[in-house]
């Protein structure tokens, strides 16, 4: 019995004691709860979303990498860095629209995750002064008041940009030198000289608690730079010996094989044209490409010609490169354009814009007898001193068989050395990995075939294929010392410019604008008695790329006995629906055009209640 109840005794003790331990693991659980929820409540102020503590070591140990331009095409280039809340902007570019961009200006990349997170970002740094790393600065700075880190000339063609836009005197800019180094937030960003085919491009070596990044910019090897300052390969070799976390490499000219050409062999192919000819040279090129126009300039001094300027851009890059040093004009070597009449062909040189063709480029109105004050002839010289950005081709075509048919002479092919890339070619994006030796390797500024090629040279190079990530617009590259992986995805794409307008130009209204310019618009008008219903006056058409009216009288009957037929068809029902009689008209002669034409017209249909 004495043991029973010892060990009935025991049992209640066990049993109050696994109650007691119970109530104290729900206390400590609703602690921990409390204190995670208090944790979390903190970190949402920060910005901060660590569930775990895993989660809070990756935000605090990682690099997000996020590309919204310049990938799987050429242009708009806009990369964001974002570690522990900061965020730094690297370049913002423009591309131009393509064929099927009816009335567009211009294409600037979607800045919704930048404009959404603007508190946090520190600044945007600049590579060089290209449009396609420049031009759309000023849509983001009416969006986003941050400074902007750049050398002296890519922040003299800048403010040109930001004077039409009233932004220059309100822009905050924090120039630098290569060699300098700018601290702000967790970043540390280092600016490296590096050639290009303008003066002051720059790489940026981008360093953070995660480690050092590579940002190439564009770039070329030039051994014989026409400023005498090659490329620092020392630096970028230093940096690859310190541990370079990814590279992040210029892509553009990954499918070309071997070594880009000196710019200085462009200055010799020119000092033979102009020994060899006696008539009026006319220099077509890219209005940013500084060194060209200086070899032009050195080759007219020799050669006793003066030099005319063509094309809106082309004259403000040239006075601005000319004020800030970067350009030696001789006095009086630039004469204006309205004083070339004052001068025989052979003291002349035109320097011009419209090397790719654009339809309201100085070259285009020339090769078609539009512009006012150039007169194209057979006594004209026509050097196109640049390459066809890919989509061109045809536009340039168009151009060079214009002045042919002016009997001018036309210099255009790369291979009599009047033109050479300021990009990288295979041998050099190579050697570019050889000296950084990346652990990641990421290529940028590039359509697809672009970066896939620049992957498999890395490949080549001996880096593994895990270490090696092709971008995607939006999709977040997260970097970490051990590691690399897409990690979600931010807003991104293509922002339309028309005019003044920004981004109000859709898909909907490109497939109107594709519509009126494949088949035209017909405008259908009649006006009804609101209480009867019947026509008073009416059918009327107007015919706007579709056919002539006054050509066409036997389709406007047709077309305008079916819409009588309809007004006639509502009248009877007593429907006063003029929607859905709009809706009719358009689909009973839209039936009618194709059956008669094989054409189907935009048709408007306007109804006027009398």
């Amino acid at each position: 019995m004495a043991q029973y109840k010892k060990k009935t005794e025991n049992t209640v003790k066990s049993a109050s004691s696994k109650t007691t331990k119970k109530k104290n693991v729900a206390k400590a659980d609703k602690n921990k709860a409390q204190r995670t929820k208090s944790v979390r409540a903190a970190s949402a102020v920060k910005g901060e979303l660590p569930k775990k503590r895993k989660n809070r070591e990756t935000y605090n140990n990682s690099l997000n990498i996020i590309p919204l331009g310049g990938i799987d095409e050429i242009g708009k280039n806009l990369t964001a860095y974002e570690c522990r809340g900061d965020i730094i902007i690297v370049d913002c570019g423009l591309s131009f629209p393509d064929d099927e961009m009816y009335g567009v200006d211009i294409v600037i990349a979607d800045m919704t995750y930048l404009v959404n997170n603007k508190e946090r970002i520190k600044g945007l740094f600049v590579t060089h002064g290209h449009e396609d790393h420049i031009g759309g600065i000023p849509y983001l700075l009416k969006q986003i008041d941050i400074p902007i880190f750049a050398t002296r000339l890519t922040i003299g063609l800048i403010k040109n940009k930001l004077i039409e836009h009233s932004l220059d005197t309100v822009t905050d800019f924090r120039e630098v030198r290569p060699g300098d180094i700018v601290n702000t937030g967790v970043f540390n960003v280092e600016f490296i000289h590096v050639n290009h085919s303008i003066p002051d491009a720059v790489a940026l070596a981008i360093k953070c608690p995660v480690g050092t990044v590579i940002q190439t910019g564009d770039f070329k090897i030039d051994t014989t730079p026409i400023d005498g300052d090659m490329i620092d390969i020392a630096r970028l070799s230093q940096l690859g010996k310190n541990g370079v976390l990814a590279l992040l490499s210029d892509s553009t000219n990954a499918d070309h094989p071997g070594f880009t050409m000196s710019e200085k062999s462009v200055g010799q192919s020119f000092v033979d044209i102009f020994s060899k000819t006696n008539k009026r040279i006319i220099i077509a090129t890219f209005s940013s490409n500084v060194h060209r126009v200086q070899q032009v300039i050195d080759c007219a001094e020799e050669n006793g010609r003066k030099v005319a300027l063509l094309g809106r851009s082309m004259i403000n890059v040239v006075n601005t490169a000319k004020e800030l040093g970067y350009l030696r004009v001789p006095d009086g070597m630039i004469i204006d354009i309205d004083m070339i009449k004052q001068y025989t062909d052979e003291q002349l040189v035109i320097v011009s814009t419209g090397s790719q063709g654009e339809s309201m480029s100085a070259l285009h109105r020339m090769a078609y007898g539009d512009h006012r004050k150039v007169v194209v002839g057979a006594n004209d010289l026509v050097v196109i001193s640049a390459s066809a950005i890919p989509g061109n081709e045809k536009m340039i075509g168009n151009v060079i068989n214009e002045l042919m048919k002016l009997n001018a002479e036309v210099v255009y092919d790369r291979e009599m050395g009047i033109h050479v890339s300021g990009h990288a070619c295979q041998e050099e994006l190579k050697l570019m990995i050889g000296i950084t030796k990346p652990k990641f390797f990421i290529p940028v500024h590039g359509e697809q075939k672009h970066l896939k090629i620049h992957a498999g040279l890395a490949e080549q190079m001996g880096m593994e294929k895990e270490r090696i990530v092709i971008p995607e617009l939006g999709k977040i590259i997260q970097l970490g010392r051990n590691g690399i992986r897409f990690n979600g995805n931010v807003t991104a794409g293509r922002v339309l410019v028309d005019g003044f307008g920004v981004g109000d130009v859709g898909s909907i209204v490109l497939r109107d604008r594709k519509h009126l310019a494949e088949d035209g618009i017909l405008i259908v008008s009649l006006a009804i008695d609101a209480y009867s219903g019947e026509a008073i006056s009416g059918p009327e058409f107007i015919s706007r790329g579709f056919v002539l009216v006054k050509e066409s009288e036997d389709l406007m009957k047709e077309a305008g006995v079916v819409v009588n037929l309809l007004i006639e068809e509502y009248r009877r029902v007593g429907k006063n629906d003029w929607s859905a009689l709009k809706n009719r008209i358009r689909d009973q002669l839209s039936h009618l055009f194709y059956q008669k034409t094989k054409r189907s017209p935009m048709i408007l249909p306007i109804i006027m209640e009398a």
